[in-house]
């Protein structure tokens, strides 16, 4: 297995395509979590029309939209990306609660 630089000490494009390819990775492990804890919400949340919560989902992209901000990352773009995600897990998690509750 090559040795993944930070982006600091890339000397080459294979440096930076192996560290992008082993971020995206990581990524999916992270998302992977992400995605248990909506299940962990549907197996808790006692009804269907409690999934959707408006004021949790604009505090989550808020919250991504701030640490962006701290982090001088494109934070609009990011926030665009979170309100996808918010929604990707809301479908989901309504997903998993009608299938265990069949």
């Amino acid at each position: 297995m090559t040795d993944i630089r930070s982006p600091e000490n890339c000397e080459t494009m294979l440096d930076v395509r192996a560290g992008v390819d082993a971020t995206d990775r990581e990524l999916m492990e992270l998302l992977e979590r992400r995605f248990g804890y909506m299940r962990a919400a549907a197996r808790i949340k006692p009804s269907r029309d409690t999934v959707r919560d408006e004021g949790r989902k604009a505090q989550v992209i808020a919250n991504a939209r701030s640490d962006a901000e701290e982090r001088e990352l494109p934070a609009a773009e990011l926030a665009e990306i979170w309100d996808r995600l918010v929604e990707t897990s809301i479908a989901y998690e309504l997903q998993v609660w009608d299938r265990t509750r069949s």
